[in-house]
């Protein structure tokens, strides 16, 4: 296995694990690494709040900016486990290798184990990771059953990092949660930063899906947060009408080219929205 870890939504394929801030460990699709010069200028000057991120994602973002006190939420169970398995130092045990055959086994074992209320073990973490850095596109996707039912990955190469303590020292500064983002805890300075689900159908990524409903009621929420509120989005023509009536401050954004299941890499164009910034 070799111990180069990237997220290739988040174009780190060769991440220095040497360096201050090591890369995303997880593939992530819709990574938004390529948002962090546009909103690190914004938190510089905020630096010394708590950073609060409702949807954490791939954690491109927060590794980017490397602030000293986070909360780290996200609506994915056994995304927020895996974070957590690494606080502790996970180290990669099970067997991992580029092959379809390991990878239904893998992906039966984990479906199994979650069944069985194992979701939240240090084996579940390290076949989520691997899961994650072998199957089609980084993409994590589930079925009516809570079954991960995404398959196997056309790669010419997989890298596999055995050692993943590298992160176990800077996680310990942050929390991380799975919880709906009205129940994060929030103190009434915190720099917030929300990246919800596009504004697309989207019903499989975590149990109950992400509604159009639950776009307003998280652009409702930020817009009543008395401290600093950044928010990114596909900017469909009801999401700026959404944030315009809720008198955010809007900078347009064309994102890097999205992959889709049938190869297609149009451009999507991405909203900024801030609030007493």
């Amino acid at each position: 296995m070799q111990a180069t870890i990237g997220a290739v939504g988040d174009r780190d394929r060769n991440v220095d694990l040497s360096s201050r801030s090591p890369g995303p460990p997880l593939k992530w699709a819709g990574g938004k690494r390529w948002l962090v010069p546009h909103i690190g200028p914004r938190w510089r000057a905020h630096q010394k709040r708590r950073y609060v991120e409702l949807f954490c994602g791939g954690l491109a973002v927060a590794l980017g900016l490397q602030p000293e006190r986070a909360v780290l939420n996200d609506l994915n169970p056994h995304l927020i486990n895996f974070y957590a398995q690494l606080r502790r130092g996970l180290s990669l045990k099970i067997e991992a290798r580029y092959d379809s055959k390991l990878f239904y086994a893998h992906r039966a074992r984990f479906n199994q184990l979650v069944k069985d209320g194992g979701a939240k073990t240090g084996e579940a973490a390290q076949l989520f990771y691997y899961l994650n850095r072998t199957c089609f596109n980084g993409l994590c996707r589930f079925n009516r059953s809570g079954e991960f039912n995404v398959p196997f990955g056309q790669y010419k190469t997989v890298n596999y990092a055995n050692d993943l303590t590298v992160y176990r020292k800077l996680f310990r500064r942050w929390s991380f949660t799975n919880k709906d983002l009205a129940k994060v805890s929030l103190e009434p300075d915190d720099f917030i930063y929300a990246d919800p689900p596009y504004d697309v159908d989207f019903t499989t990524y975590s149990a109950g899906g992400f509604s159009w409903d639950d776009q307003v009621r998280t652009a409702d929420l930020l817009a009543k947060h008395r401290g600093p509120v950044l928010l990114s989005n596909q900017a469909t023509k009801r999401i700026v009408d959404l944030y315009r009536r809720l008198k955010f401050d809007l900078k347009f954004l064309d994102a890097p080219r999205r992959i889709s299941c049938n190869g297609n890499r149009q451009t999507a164009r991405e909203v900024l929205a801030t609030r007493n910034l």
